[in-house]
């Protein structure tokens, strides 16, 4: 299957990185790639929330599981583990993509998002991201979100924050079909 390149978000001290138009049934399968997500401050949650009335509202309900790697940059410790503490039950919440991320150079983290039939009004919508980022705590991290909306409504935009003030990023949304 192709994957086909819809648009480009390119913010730099942005709250936000909104997708507001071509999510639609165009495409089964929506791939959101963020790069070079850096925040202006140091141990920040990158996240994101999906709407069902064209960005008006970012509340969609959502359930969610997490599990991670990490590795010190020292070598002196290593963990692979659920991380209960990120998951989401039946909530509206913005879902975590990465926590704690740093703002310095080495610090900025990069993924995917997968957003399955996000048009489909029988089901309801499934996703999944891998990212990865150098925590500020000198950490490299590989974080693994799965979960679902739970609606049947039609999912038709995308929304990316930081959990407290701004940041610089390249994000690109594509279909694939």
């Amino acid at each position: 299957m192709a994957m086909t390149l819809i648009t480009t978000n390119t913010s730099s001290g942005a709250s936000a990185s909104s997708f507001t138009s071509s999510i639609d049934s165009t495409y089964k399968l929506y791939i959101f790639k963020f790069y070079n997500v850096n925040p202006g401050t140091d141990n920040v949650g990158f996240r994101f929330n999906g709407s069902s009335d064209s960005g008006s509202n970012y509340n969609v309900t959502k359930t969610t599981s997490a599990f991670r790697a990490k590795h010190t940059e020292d070598d002196s410790a290593t963990q692979l583990n659920y991380e209960g503490g990120l998951d989401l039950a039946q909530s509206t919440a913005a879902q975590l993509l990465h926590n704690d991320v740093g703002s310095g150079a080495d610090e900025h983290c990069a993924g995917e998002l997968f957003l399955f039939n996000p048009s489909n009004t029988t089901y309801v919508k499934h996703f999944y991201s891998r990212s990865m980022n150098n925590l500020a705590s000198d950490y490299a991290q590989d974080l693994f979100i799965s979960g679902y909306f739970n609606t049947t409504s039609a999912i038709d935009a995308i929304q990316f924050t930081v959990s407290s003030g701004t940041f610089d990023s390249v994000i690109k949304m594509y279909g694939v079909g």
